[in-house]
């Protein structure tokens, strides 16, 4: 409006310097800027067509799954919560990489690739997930993860991993890592000095008297005096914790009648 406003205006001007009809010049001033408006119009929108579009999913960033995160499984079950938003790619050269664990003749290996197998049909039956099987390779680079690494800068995607080598790779090469251990470490409830459990002492620990346990996320309880109770469940009391490079564990006593009794 304002530019043409400014043409009439100048127009009017222009024909009271000329000694010309001030309606007939603002008018043709009106029609000037009207024409500076549509050309702005149309550059604006020849420069919205040249963008590169979005990535599928409204923008999100897509994510590269790898061998590992497909053979753990547990990427089905996060996905199947709606926390992991966005299409997932799978590169053909990690499906040969699963055929080859399934035809491994060790039956371990075998397992690991029927069960990632078994988990990619699960993602591809998650409501709202978008499962692409996409052909891109890096044929000048023969290793798996530096394949995979590159591939995740050319698509401006993050790499979804429970690899621990892969996930230093993709980090030093400035790659966004989803790794599904960190997300269980961050969900495992926080666990302080005076709270109670009841643990299953599945074994004797390694000190004199101790018993081991296991919570459900794998966290390691050491039950001081606890050796005696192996096979039997039992209340017990954390006296402390400890964060190691091998995961989290637990150092409790055993809580006693008196305990019950005091309250703590």
């Amino acid at each position: 409006m304002l530019v043409l406003a400014a043409g009439a205006v100048a127009g009017a001007a222009l024909a009271q310097a000329l000694g010309l009809p001030s309606l007939p010049a603002a008018l043709a001033g009106l029609a000037a800027g009207g024409a500076a408006v549509g050309l702005e119009l149309a550059v604006a929108l020849r420069a919205a067509e040249d963008r590169p579009p979005l990535p599928r999913g409204g923008g999100e960033r897509l994510k590269l799954l790898d061998t590992s995160a497909i053979v753990d499984a547990r990427i089905a079950d996060v996905a199947a919560t709606g926390f992991l938003a966005g299409p997932l790619l799978v590169p053909r050269f990690v499906l040969r990489e699963l055929q080859r664990l399934a035809d491994a003749g060790d039956a371990a290996r075998r397992g690991r690739g029927k069960r990632g197998f078994e988990a990619l049909q699960r993602l591809q039956g998650v409501a709202g997930v978008t499962v692409d099987i996409v052909d891109d390779d890096v044929g000048e680079v023969r290793e798996v993860d530096l394949k995979l690494v590159e591939l995740a800068r050319r698509r401006g995607a993050s790499l979804v991993t429970t690899d621990y080598n892969l996930n230093r790779l993709a980090g030093v090469s400035g790659i966004m890592v989803l790794n599904v251990n960190d997300l269980a470490g961050a969900l495992r409830p926080v666990v302080l000095p005076g709270d109670t459990l009841r643990v299953q002492v599945s074994r004797e620990g390694k000190e004199p008297g101790q018993g081991v346990g296991f919570l459900e996320d794998g966290t390691m309880v050491v039950v001081d005096q606890g050796r005696k109770l192996v096979g039997q469940e039992v209340a017990v009391v954390v006296t402390s914790a400890l964060q190691t490079s091998a995961g989290r564990m637990i150092f409790a006593r055993l809580r006693t009648a008196e305990a019950d009794e005091s309250g703590t």
